[in-house]
């Protein structure tokens, strides 16, 4: 776990010195009371005042998914855990996971109650989809973004994705011909312009508006999404010794500022120059009142469709509107962390690359940039991204026991966090043949006719699954496939010495490697 830099500002000495004494008594008294083991029947490393069982993480800061797989050696694959204050149960192989999220998914609905997730989200971690616990709010808002988020293939939707995606994706590749020269080998700082290409896909489909790559505002409101993203991949001892807090002022702070200035950009830049905005406010001011043709007016995309449900339902308020569209906005950052990541696979492995090329070259004749509708003909592409989520094995949302209920028939209490190893499943002998191997094969079938086509094994989960699973999920696949396969048909990608791929993570630092780009003969 992070134990990130001490931070001590405006009280100074008096904090350090109360945050010492405050150590101290607490010290005392759980010594006092004795540390005593969660009483699941689990085993688990033994607690000790104050830090619990943290100290088993000693050395493991940068890789804590790893040493949760070799303490599951010790224990089995579901131990106990308590880190600092919080109760924690470790669930490190697949049927254990189905019985978390699917089996008795009602039952371990909640999230851990981080400060930093709270900070995030205006004081109230609720107000986010990913972070907050089950209510009626997040069924509702999950309701109004399905027909955006998964919208089928022979659909309206689905044709304004494949329009968007095609379009940027030429807008992208345009901004990278202006630092590539032919023939040449250039070394480009390619993550940031990778941001904006998916966050004006984002923008576009979800809100009707795009944004120019130079534009100074766009390229800071991006950044602060991706600043934001890391911070969320990361875990710091705060945590889960919320008595800590005194020396993370400096970092709460700027996470406040970072999300005020994103909902300030989503209001000023998207939300109020709308005539839906107008009458969601004007019906707020008439407690709720609702016009006749409210149910029959079509929204014209996401945000519209918020705006009008605002209406409609009394208990949805205008923040409510504004915390959703950061939700899911903000899954560009995800999109490009994934493709730069994806990127620097093919980067090391150029037979994946070319295979990539190939399969475009054979879908398109070589005519035409990769779209969206070439998906279910793309199945090596895909699979590359599986295969680079698998690898990275980015780490699913804990969860959160919202009543007392078991584990293989362990008693867990209401309260208890849980946390989901998913790299040891994704990196076990176990479950993959060769899987410290990056084989894209692995996720592709064939049909008795020839046909490829993608199969998922069950206890692969990218995306998580059950009723908390990822909603974009398909934005993030569609997206990521027509970016990856449109760079790679106009460029060989190589990497520098700077490499370096992240371990249970799908983030990048903001500020990362650069990649080696060499435009291909045609490719302007």
């Amino acid at each position: 776990m992070d134990t990130a830099t001490c931070e001590v500002d405006g009280v100074g000495t008096v904090v350090v010195a109360l945050s010492a004494l405050l150590f101290v008594l607490l010290f005392v008294l759980a010594a006092v009371l004795g540390c005593r083991r969660p009483t699941t029947g689990l085993v688990g490393p033994t607690a000790y005042p104050i830090i619990g069982t943290l100290h088993a993480m000693d050395g493991h800061r940068d890789n804590p998914f790893r040493r949760f797989t070799e303490l599951a050696r010790l224990y089995g694959p579901v131990y106990a855990m308590t880190m600092g204050s919080i109760p924690c149960v470790i669930v490190n192989d697949y049927p254990s996971i189905k019985e978390v999220l699917i089996t008795n998914g009602s039952k371990f609905g909640g999230r851990p109650n981080f400060s930093r997730y709270n900070v995030l989200f205006a004081g109230d971690r609720n107000n986010s989809l990913a972070l907050c616990d089950w209510s009626w709010l997040q069924e509702t808002r999950r309701k109004i973004a399905r027909i955006y988020c998964s919208p089928k293939v022979c659909s309206s939707n689905y044709e304004l994705l494949d329009s968007i995606a095609s379009d940027e994706l030429e807008v992208f590749l345009e901004s990278l011909a202006a630092v590539t020269v032919h023939d040449s080998e250039c070394e480009v700082q390619v993550k940031q312009p990778l941001l904006m290409a998916c966050a004006n896909m984002f923008t576009r489909f979800m809100c009707s508006a795009q944004f120019d790559y130079g534009d100074h505002e766009f390229q800071t409101m991006v950044r602060t999404f991706d600043e934001i993203f890391w911070d969320i991949n990361q875990g710091y001892a705060m945590d889960f010794l919320p008595w800590l807090r005194p020396f993370y002022i400096g970092h709460m702070r700027k996470l406040s500022m970072w999300s005020t200035y994103i909902r300030r950009f989503m209001m000023n830049k998207i939300v109020s120059k709308r005539s839906s905005y107008t009458k969601a406010m004007s019906a707020e001011i008439d407690n709720g009142y609702k016009s006749r043709d409210d149910d029959e007016e079509e929204p014209t995309d996401f945000t519209d469709a918020l705006l009008i449900n605002l209406r409609k339902e009394p208990r949805l308020k205008m923040h409510h509107v504004l915390f959703e569209l950061e939700d899911f906005i903000g899954g560009h950052s995800a999109v490009g962390n994934m493709v730069m990541i994806a990127l620097s696979m093919v980067a090391t492995r150029p037979h994946v690359a070319q295979a990539i090329r190939n399969e475009a070259q054979q879908v398109t004749g070589g005519q035409r940039l990769v779209r969206l509708y070439d998906k279910p003909d793309m199945p090596y592409t895909e699979a590359t991204l599986f295969e680079t989520l698998r690898v990275i094995s980015s780490p699913i949302v804990p969860h959160v026991a919202t009543e007392d209920t078991t584990i293989k028939g362990f008693k867990i209490s209401k309260g208890t966090c849980i946390i989901i190893n998913n790299y040891e499943i994704n990196t076990s002998s176990t479950y993959w043949e060769d899987p410290n191997v990056f084989d894209p094969n692995r996720f592709i079938h064939h049909k008795p006719g020839g046909k490829s086509y993608i199969r998922k094994p069950e206890y692969f989960l990218p995306f998580s699954t059950g009723k908390r699973t990822c909603i974009g999920q398909q934005l993030v696949s569609g997206f990521g496939l027509v970016l990856l396969a449109g760079i790679l048909q106009r460029y060989e990608v190589k990497a520098t010495a700077r490499l370096a791929i992240p371990e249970a993570r799908m983030a990048l630092p903001p500020d990362t490697y650069p990649l080696i780009f060499i435009p291909l003969d045609g490719s302007r």
